[in-house]
C-alpha cells in the first residue's frame, strides 16, 4: 500500500496480536514458533511485552534443567505462592516471580546474598559463559558456598542458589538479549496478525529460515484465508508478490532446478514483449529443455496452454521458426490426457516442494477410518484413545527430554503434536525417523489448552503418491 513501517512505529500492546500469540497461532513468528514455545504460549498467555521477554528466555536448556519453567507458569497463573528464595532477593527476583531466569539476576544474587564484589561477579559471569571452564566453575562455586556459609545462609537456600548457577552454566541467557528477541517476536507477530500477505511473501522469499518448510507456510496461510496463486510465467515476478490483502502470487524463485540466471533471462524476454502463446515462449525464453520441463510440470505454463501435459508435449520438442511454420497445427495439440489430482500433487512437490492445491491428506481423507483431524483434537475428550495421521513436518529429540521424541504431523486442517516415549521410539526408530507420513495411535492429553497425543504405537501411513516432503528434524 506504499506505507513504510519501522520497528518503532508498530503499534504496542495490540490486542489482536496478543490474542493470536496466546492461542499459539505463531507459525513463522521469530522465536515463538517452535513446538516447545507453542506448548508454553497457551499456558503463559502473554498479554504484555515483558511476558514475551520471559517467554523467549524460559524455553531454553538452563531454565528447563533447573526446573524453573513450571514454577514460573504456575505463579504467573496465580496457582502457586511466590517464593523469593531469601528475603534479601525480593528486589532482584520480583519481576520474574521469584524464579531466576536471567544471567544478570544470578550476578545480582551473588552480590546480594554472598557479598560478591563487582570483580567476583564478573568472574561468575565468565564461569557461566557457554564455553565455560570446569575448573573455573568449581572454583567460583566453592567461593560462592564459602561466602554464603559466612553469612549463615541456610543450607537449603544455598543449594537452591547453587542449583540455579549450575543450570545457567548450560545456557545463561541475558535479559538484554531476551528483550531484543521479544521485540522482534512481537513485531513479527503483529505483521502476521495484520499483514499476512506481506508476512508470508517475505518468509517465502527468504528461505531457508525459521522452523517450518515453505509447504507448511503456504498451508498455514491458506488456513488463514490467504489465497495463494501458483507460479506462472505470465504473471509471476522473480519473488513472491502481494496481489492484494487476501492474495499472493508465488514467484519464479520457488521453482527448484531453474537457475536465477534463467529466471532473469525469462523476465527480460517477457518484458520486451508478452508471450503470444506457448510456442512463442519456447522460442524466446532461452531456457534448457530440462528447465522448460520443470516449468511445465509445475503448471507454470498453464496460462499459455490447456494443461500441464499439453505443455510438456510442446516443451519436449526442439522447436525452430521453420518447424513451427510447417507444423503449427499439430504443435498446438496434445494427445496426452490431463494429470490426475495425485499426479498434479506429485508434480507440485517435485518442482516446488509445496502445493497451492489440496493438501496431500485431503486426497486420502475419505479412506482413513477413525483418524481424527488436527483441527478436531481440541473438541475431543482428555484421556480418550485417539488416532492421528499426517505428513511429518518436525521431529525433535531435545537433550533435556531423556530420549523422548516430539513429532508434529500436518494435515489439511492444521498441525497435531505427538509425544513419543523413548521406549516406543527405540522400537520404531526407523519408521519414526524415515517415513514421510505417519499414523500414530495414543491417548489424548489436553492440559491448559495444550493438545498432545501420548503415543502408544506408530506406523507408516501408506500414501500412493511419491511426495518429496521436508521436515525439521533432529540430528
Amino acid at each position: 500500500e506504499g506505507r513504510d513501517f519501522e520497528m518503532h512505529s508498530i503499534p504496542e500492546n495490540d490486542p489482536k496480536t496478543y490474542a493470536m500469540i496466546q492461542k499459539a497461532d505463531t507459525i513463522g513468528v521469530f522465536q515463538i514458533e517452535s513446538r516447545a514455545q507453542m506448548a508454553t504460549l497457551p499456558r503463559l498467555k502473554p498479554k504484555e511485552f515483558y511476558d514475551l521477554v520471559v517467554e523467549v528466555a524460559i524455553i531454553r536448556p538452563g531454565p528447563i534443567v533447573g526446573k524453573m519453567v513450571h514454577p514460573y507458569i504456575r505463579r504467573h497463573a496465580g496457582k502457586e505462592e511466590i517464593d523469593y528464595i531469601h528475603p534479601s532477593l525480593e528486589g532482584v527476583l520480583k519481576k520474574t516471580l521469584g524464579v531466576p531466569l536471567f544471567q544478570e539476576q544470578l550476578l545480582q544474587i551473588a552480590m546480594k546474598i554472598a557479598d560478591f564484589s563487582g570483580g567476583e561477579a564478573e568472574e561468575l559471569r565468565r564461569a557461566l559463559s557457554f564455553h565455560r571452564d570446569e575448573e573455573r566453575m568449581k572454583k567460583v562455586i566453592a567461593k560462592l558456598r564459602a561466602a554464603m556459609a559466612r553469612k549463615e545462609i541456610a543450607p537449603n537456600i544455598q543449594e537452591k542458589i547453587v542449583s540455579s548457577v549450575h543450570s545457567f552454566a548450560l545456557y545463561g541467557f541475558p535479559e538484554s538479549h531476551a528483550i531484543s528477541f521479544a521485540l522482534l517476536a512481537y513485531i513479527s507477530a503483529w505483521l502476521r496478525a495484520h499483514r499476512m500477505a506481506e508476512f508470508t511473501c517475505a518468509l517465502l522469499n527468504n528461505q531457508p529460515m525459521g522452523f517450518y518448510s515453505r509447504s507448511t507456510l503456504v498451508r498455514d496461510a491458506k488456513l488463514h484465508d490467504l489465497r495463494v496463486l501458483p507460479v506462472c510465467v505470465v504473471q509471476s515476478s522473480e519473488g513472491c508478490t502481494v496481489v492484494d490483502d487476501a492474495c499472493i502470487r508465488l514467484g519464479l524463485n520457488q521453482l527448484q532446478g531453474v537457475s536465477r540466471a534463467s529466471v532473469a533471462q525469462l523476465i527480460a524476454a517477457r518484458t520486451k514483449a508478452p508471450w503470444r502463446d506457448l510456442h512463442d515462449f519456447v522460442l524466446r525464453c532461452g531456457l534448457s529443455k530440462k528447465e522448460r520441463r520443470i516449468l511445465a510440470k509445475a503448471g507454470a505454463l498453464n496460462a499459455l496452454t490447456e494443461h500441464r501435459r499439453a505443455a510438456l508435449w510442446v516443451v519436449e520438442k526442439e522447436w525452430s521458426q521453420d518447424l513451427l511454420a510447417q507444423d503449427e497445427t499439430n504443435a498446438a495439440s496434445s494427445p496426452l490426457a490431463m494429470m490426475s489430482r495425485h499426479e498434479r500433487l506429485q508434480a507440485d512437490y517435485q518442482t516446488t516442494s509445496l502445493t497451492v492445491g489440496p493438501h496431500p491428506m485431503a486426497l486420502i481423507r475419505s479412506r482413513l477410518t477413525g483418524v481424527c483431524r488436527a483441527a478436531d483434537l481440541p473438541k475431543a475428550r482428555h484421556g480418550q484413545p485417539i488416532t492421528i495421521a499426517g505428513m511429518v513436518i518436525c521431529r525433535q529429540r531435545p537433550g533435556t527430554a531423556k530420549g523422548h521424541v516430539f513429532v508434529s504431523l500436518e494435515d489439511e486442517s492444521g498441525v497435531s503434536n505427538a509425544f513419543i516415549p523413548s521406549t516406543l521410539f527405540e522400537k520404531q526408530r526407523l519408521v519414526i525417523t524415515q517415513e514421510s507420513f505417519l499414523k500414530i495411535r495414543g491417548r489424548l492429553q489436553i492440559v491448559d489448552n495444550v493438545v498432545t497425543v501420548y503415543a502408544v504405537s506408530a506406523a507408516a501411513l501408506l500414501f500412493d503418491t511419491d511426495i518429496a516432503s521436508t521436515s525439521h528434524d533432529f540430528h
